[in-house]
């Protein structure tokens, strides 16, 4: 009987783990996984959620999904414009990572914040047409695109749409200037070394945002030297504001004691969505 009561309750929390974990690699003989949409919030608009830079206009903002120059190669369906939307409890959370990078003469700089289901959605069909691949020799050089979600690269459904994760990194303060990009440029591997790699104006973490590779796995032996270390300052600077690390993304943290662990928004990314 005792045996019989400990594998159900280890099936519980198994099933609890899984609804909110981040997404990890199938089996090595999995090449495209069946994706689910969750059914999304019918809100029209995200209760509690605010614009970050409006709470802290120190934060710098690069969103990427709203621009041409991510690994789909053009803006992504549900980002009208380019804003950091948050639940207000990650958001103050992160004006207190703010405070502290700038202690060390640093300051944050998001990429993506709230991401909304169609959004996801998006992503999904876009990895079932194999022929659209133009941005792959800088976002997955080395990644099979039919491996980009079986490797959990990319997650369906996503953290990102319950409104307290987001994809960051630190810069200095004040920040070097950046070049646009331009659609068109030639594209160089995110793995290679900076200074030859999209001239982005975050530290040095060893490779480029979005970058679709196991050396962006935040604890890759292979990152040495001083990108190992700005990969340690930025952890630690979030984790002790209450943030979790994805081990897979140096780039990409959560919200541990999130306010919609089990909610998908669905709302556009715009000022208009924020209640």
């Amino acid at each position: 009987m005792r045996t019989r009561v400990a594998v159900v309750l280890a099936f519980v929390a198994l099933l609890g783990g899984c609804s909110r974990a981040e997404p990890r690699p199938a089996g090595p003989n999995a090449s495209q996984p069946t994706l689910a949409s969750p059914t999304p919030s019918p809100v029209e608009r995200l209760p509690g959620f605010v614009v970050l830079t409006d709470l802290d206009p120190r934060i710098h903002a690069d969103i990427r999904y709203a621009t041409p120059h991510n690994f789909v190669g053009r803006p992504i369906t549900g980002y009208r414009e380019p804003l950091c939307l948050l639940t207000r409890q990650a958001a103050e959370a992160l004006r207190r990572v703010q405070d502290a990078a700038l202690a060390g003469g640093h300051s944050l700089k998001v990429y993506d914040c709230y991401r909304p289901q169609p959004a996801v959605d998006d992503f999904v069909a876009w990895s079932k047409r194999p022929g659209e691949q133009q941005t792959k020799a800088e976002f997955y050089p080395d990644v099979a695109k039919n491996r980009l979600f079986a490797d959990g690269y990319i997650g369906a459904p996503t953290a990102h749409s319950r409104g307290s994760t987001m994809d960051l990194t630190l810069v200095d303060e004040p920040p070097a200037s950046q070049p646009p990009y331009r659609v068109g440029q030639p594209l160089v591997a995110c793995t290679t070394p900076r200074g030859q790699r999209f001239a982005d104006n975050s530290i040095d973490m060893g490779t480029g945002f979005d970058c679709f590779d196991s050396r962006a796995h935040t604890a890759d032996a292979r990152v040495t030297g001083a990108p190992r270390d700005n990969r340690r300052l930025l952890q630690r600077l979030m984790t002790d504001a209450g943030f979790v690390n994805y081990d897979r993304e140096w780039w990409h943290y959560s919200l541990r004691d999130e306010p919609y662990p089990d909610t998908f928004f669905a709302a556009p990314v715009a000022r208009s969505s924020v209640g």
